[in-house]
């Protein structure tokens, strides 16, 4: 009995001294239907102004730790539950839904231009209210894929990128990562499609996916490019510049050779396209790239290699005006 007496003497001291610092408390995570969870944190709440270490200021006029209600947002809104203080005045507004839902980034994979990445932080800077799209325009989590078609109809992100709201769905490469695309040719070396560039002039829907799919596509020649075919469909002198101008996009630079009795002889590109185009030489004359077989002089007086040209008609002669090759 005495014990007994004891016990309760010091239940009572510890009531009188507070309850807050009679029991642990610790953070709650709610599960939330289409917002994911949610994390109450009792560490940061008991310390604000208003509440400052006491327990009641909550429990149980707001939250009664006897009974389990759900609320939804709609009654916070009405001042239930959380939204008894989050009212914008005395604490951050409900509408500013990231600062409770865990939102993340998110990368949608799309089968035609590639990852497509979502920034709910971008967005959230501009539009701290969720319910401007949720659940609207997107239910919370994952959502019924839409086309770019529906979305110039106003559907899914269309609603706002619309090019008043903000930037419009034709804007691609401001949503759909793009890179530049270097292409390997084995008799030119290699080439780089900037889409960049591109980009900065035309609408991804003028090359896509009329002239070129997403992605790999097949090699087209040059003959088929200047049939209108691929690159051809722009680069044919009106639209752009013409894909016989090769030096714009195949990369040229003047060839050194070695010649054992008669000191090196650099071929210049940069003479030799001011006065004429590349099908001139390539590939009738010369092969493009370093070619494997060395033509003499003999066979050059002959019409062989620059002999083709330098005859002392079309230009001057291989025979008579060394100098103006070798470096004597």
């Amino acid at each position: 009995m005495r014990l007994r007496c004891t016990l309760l003497l010091a239940a009572g001291m510890v009531v009188a001294g507070g309850l807050a610092f009679a029991i642990t408390i610790k953070d709650v995570t709610f599960s939330t239907k289409d917002a994911g969870k949610v994390v109450f944190s009792h560490k940061v709440h008991i310390g604000k102004k208003g509440i400052e270490n006491n327990c009641k200021a909550c429990h149980p006029a707001i939250f009664d730790m006897r009974k389990k209600v759900t609320r939804t947002m709609a009654d916070m809104e009405k001042g239930k539950s959380c939204g008894a203080c989050h009212t914008g005045k005395e604490a951050f507004p409900l509408k500013e839904c990231g600062r409770c839902h865990a939102v993340k980034e998110i990368t949608f994979k799309v089968k035609a231009t590639g990852p497509t990445p979502f920034s709910h932080r971008k967005h959230l800077a501009m539009y701290p209210d969720c319910g401007a799209c949720h659940p609207k325009l997107f239910k919370a989590g994952l959502n019924k894929p839409f086309t770019m078609a529906e979305m110039e109809q106003g559907k899914s992100c269309g609603a706002c990128h619309n090019g008043k709201t903000a930037f419009g769905v034709g804007e691609c490469a401001s949503c759909h990562t793009v890179k530049e695309v270097g292409i390997t040719s084995r008799e030119t070396g290699r080439i780089i499609f900037s889409h960049k560039m591109h980009a900065g002039k035309l609408k991804c829907g003028e090359c896509h996916n009329k002239l070129f799919t997403p992605g790999r596509n097949r090699p087209v020649g040059m003959a088929a490019m200047e049939k209108g075919k691929s690159c051809g469909a722009c680069h044919n002198g009106k639209a752009a510049f013409s894909v016989k101008e090769c030096a714009k996009c195949h990369p040229v630079h003047d060839v050194a050779f070695k010649v054992k009795g008669a000191g090196p002889a650099t071929f210049s590109h940069t003479v030799h396209l001011a006065m004429y185009s590349c099908n001139d030489c390539h590939t009738r004359i010369f092969k493009a790239g370093r070619s494997a077989k060395v033509v003499t002089m003999l066979e050059m007086e002959k019409g062989k290699s620059c002999g083709a040209c330098h005859d002392g008609k079309t230009a001057f002669s291989v025979r008579e005006d060394c100098v103006k090759c070798h470096n004597m």
